[in-house]
């Protein structure tokens, strides 16, 4: 098995090297200054959107844009945000956290990009259900099938990583740690509740997620408040220790055993990409199914996703584990955050991230299978949709039981594959993004002046 990880390990340095972290960030920066920052400029925009203000129950798709924001969220709120990012501070030092955050923040302008594509090209069925994703707009739009079919080939291969083993590796560890319950056990319990709910596609899951979503991103951020605010003395020096080690490495203390800043950058992005997922190519699957006439609405309302994951909740996680010392504690993943909760609200903190890693891989299992089921589908037909969903809810004890190293591993590598030929697309399609953007803005413009000129002739018949 160590021989088998070292190998993976060495696969994983090349997959996630300076060529795709590079073309990760490139191509951020790149649409950031294409499409004129619209994480920033049309960000107010983008949260009338998911207000509902903008529904119409008549437009085609199955999720409404909350939903559909749910459905991409519950794929991305998962382990990620509580072990990827332990995992991250504990190989790379306090300086991966910065490194998370320029993906996170360049990731908006990434994942507006790819979900716009991915619902322009989607594609309509009978019953009024859609499908969508960078296998369709590499096929239809870029006119390069096999990279559609490379594409969702590696996501199916991906969705038993990322969407799945990960998932309950990192959730069955801590509930045998704190609760004696074996990890084949809790694999079971969580193979049982994952195919109750995807039996009903994504309309199901869209409902569940809206349900989920929410609720544990409170509990979750209101925890890490809790011992943030019981550790406000410590916060300016956390912030002043990750922008330092971002750029300076972090020599050995404690149980670390210290980390470059190429190190740092690798881990960083890495993590950062696993948890909001920009760039990967998952999320425009999910938002291809939102009900709505406009593309762009749908690319804002994905913009949102990793402001939430990242930004929010990732920061949150690394502040708590850094402002209560456990970061050099020699600990990673799952367990480092479960120690930092507990160090910072003894009693319950611990409980926090238990039920945290419980409810946030539930949701990313759910999300993911459908991810899975929509690629499957592409390869082979709507008849491959059933037997994928068999396998993927039996790979889920499988997941909870194998050594974590190696799933890790495997999931970092596939997820890394997934970005090339999505990549290729968004980059070579950029200037479809750019048309259709110009085109809604210049039209919700003209609205909002037709609005105002209205307003104001009855402003001044009433002041008559």
């Amino acid at each position: 098995m160590d021989q088998l990880i070292s190998v993976l390990d060495r696969i994983d340095g090349y997959v996630w090297g300076p060529v795709l972290i590079g073309l990760l960030l490139g191509t951020g920066i790149f649409l950031a200054i294409r499409m004129g920052f619209p994480q920033v400029r049309r960000f107010f925009h983008a949260t009338a959107l998911i207000s509902g203000r903008y529904d119409d129950p008549q437009d085609e798709g199955s999720l409404t844009h909350f939903q559909a924001l749910s459905a991409a969220l519950s794929a991305t709120i998962g382990t990620g945000n509580i072990a990827g990012v332990a995992t991250a501070i504990a190989a790379g030092g306090p300086g991966a956290v910065f490194w998370m955050w320029l993906t996170g923040l360049f990731g908006m302008g990434i994942k507006y990009t790819e979900c716009m594509l991915g619902f322009h090209y989607r594609v309509l069925h009978q019953d009024g259900s859609a499908s969508g994703g960078p296998m369709y707009y590499l096929e239809r739009g870029l006119r390069q099938k096999g990279l559609g079919v490379l594409f969702a080939g590696f996501a199916v291969i991906a969705s038993f990583g990322i969407g799945n083993m990960v998932q309950a590796n990192s959730v069955a560890k801590p509930i045998a740690d704190n609760l004696s319950f074996p990890a084949w056990a809790t694999g079971l319990v969580l193979a049982i509740l994952v195919g109750l709910v995807i039996i009903g596609g994504i309309r199901r899951i869209g409902r569940v997620a809206a349900k989920i979503v929410p609720f544990m991103c409170v509990i979750y951020v209101l925890g890490a408040l809790i011992i943030l605010i019981s550790h406000a003395d410590k916060i300016l020096a956390a912030f002043s220790l990750i922008f330092g080690s971002a750029f300076s490495g972090t020599a050995a203390t404690g149980g670390f055993l210290g980390a470059g800043v190429k190190q740092a950058i690798q881990l960083g992005v890495a993590r950062g990409i696993f948890s909001n997922e920009s760039g990967l190519g998952s999320a425009p699957i999910a938002h291809a199914a939102a009900k709505t006439k406009e593309p762009v609405r749908e690319g804002l309302v994905a913009m949102v996703g990793p402001l939430i994951d990242t930004l929010l909740i990732c920061t949150m996680t690394a502040l708590v584990i850094i402002c209560t010392g456990q970061w050099n504690s020699g600990l990673t993943s799952s367990p480092l955050s479960a120690r930092a909760f507990s160090v910072g609200l003894a009693g319950y903190g611990g409980w926090i991230v238990v039920f945290g890693l419980v409810f946030f891989a539930f949701s990313t299992m759910i999300s993911w299978s459908y991810y899975g089921d929509r690629c499957a589908a592409y390869l082979f037909g709507e008849k491959a949709v059933v037997p994928y969903r068999w396998v993927f809810v039996l790979v889920i004890p499988l997941g909870a039981y194998l050594k974590i190293d190696l799933v890790w591993k495997l999931s970092d590598i596939f997820n890394g594959l997934m970005a090339f030929p999505n990549l290729i697309g968004i980059i070579g399609l950029s200037p479809i993004v750019y048309r259709l953007s110009k085109n809604y803005f210049a039209r919700e413009q003209k609205a909002v002046q037709k609005k105002t000129t209205i307003f104001r002739q009855f402003w001044k018949m009433t002041g008559e």
